[in-house]
């Protein structure tokens, strides 16, 4: 499957009714504000992309089987960034460690042993291809 752009952004607006608390309860807000769920997720569409995460070997990052994740690729990769690379013929999403002595593809799923990390040696076709900016869970 090749990715595809976003190429029409749609927007998904609606009414943001304020903060609610994660602790302690709190007095109702009147606050509300216009909310663009697209335009928040999505500020580059033409660099945009989504992916539904197949697979275990991130659930330490917090992407589990099934996730949706969204990735741009005009964010400049960074070390240790969460990312999905293109190596040798296929996509793959990983935790990426930039050091001086090259790059590993670095699962995150400690409780599985069958999750190698994956060094990039020169003879590699290699990309990182874009940087997980969002992941979409499902509760």
């Amino acid at each position: 499957m090749k990715p595809q752009p976003i190429s029409e952004l749609s927007n998904f607006e609606s009414l943001l009714l304020g903060s609610v608390k994660a602790g302690s309860p709190a007095p109702e807000s009147d606050s509300q504000e216009q909310f663009d769920l697209i335009r928040t997720l999505v500020p580059n569409p033409v660099s945009t992309f989504f992916f539904r995460v197949d697979g275990a070997s991130t659930v330490d990052t917090d992407m589990d089987e099934g996730d949706v994740i969204i990735v741009d690729k005009s964010v400049e990769p960074y070390n240790d960034c969460k990312a999905v690379c293109f190596i040798n013929g296929e996509f793959t999403v990983k935790r990426v460690d930039m050091t001086g002595d090259g790059i590993v593809l670095r699962p995150c799923n400690e409780n599985d042993t069958r999750y190698r990390p994956i060094p990039v040696s020169p003879d590699d076709e290699f990309t990182i291809w874009g940087v997980v900016t969002w992941i979409i869970k499902k509760t």
